[in-house]
């Protein structure tokens, strides 16, 4: 397995992970169309980086970091082919966006969540991440959890 920087040629793989995952828990929303739809210019060209994880060249999970005006990156989109959850590549792909923040400088790692997704809190909290409070804004439905990274000054 290997985690790889998106190219143009994986818009199409990123955005049917994403779509499984969200349709089998919850509905696909218009924020969710948007990101999947052009995730080159809503996501890289915004100054944001896309993680693919590839299995004998096929892309079976995927993780993005979206920049936040406070200088920090939101986790977003992450999620791992049903058939490989369990495996620890949601770890790698996670902890690769720590690695990346760090690169980044990024003060923190923001995530929004759902408290139904038990395994995802759980790696969450294994990797450092701790609950925070409700954003002045919220554009998913389905996002009731919230929770951050800081890094070390």
């Amino acid at each position: 397995m290997e985690i790889v920087e998106f190219e143009p040629c994986h818009a199409e793989a990123f955005k049917t992970l994403n779509e499984a995952w969200i349709s089998r828990y919850f509905a696909i929303e218009p924020k969710d169309r948007e990101v999947l739809g052009d995730p080159q210019g809503r996501i890289v060209e915004a100054g944001g980086r896309i993680f693919i994880a590839l299995h004998e060249g096929e892309a079976v999970g995927c993780a993005a970091l979206i920049p936040m005006e406070d200088g920090g990156y939101e986790v977003a989109k992450m999620t791992v082919a049903e058939t490989l959850r369990g495996s620890g590549l949601g770890r790698m792909l996670m902890q690769r966006c720590i690695d990346a923040g760090a690169e980044l400088g990024a003060p923190r790692l923001y995530l929004e969540t759902n408290s139904s997704l038990g395994p995802a809190l759980g790696l969450y909290r294994a990797m450092g991440f701790t609950e925070v409070g409700p954003p002045p804004r919220n554009d998913y439905a389905r996002g009731d959890t919230w929770m951050e990274r800081v890094y070390a000054a």
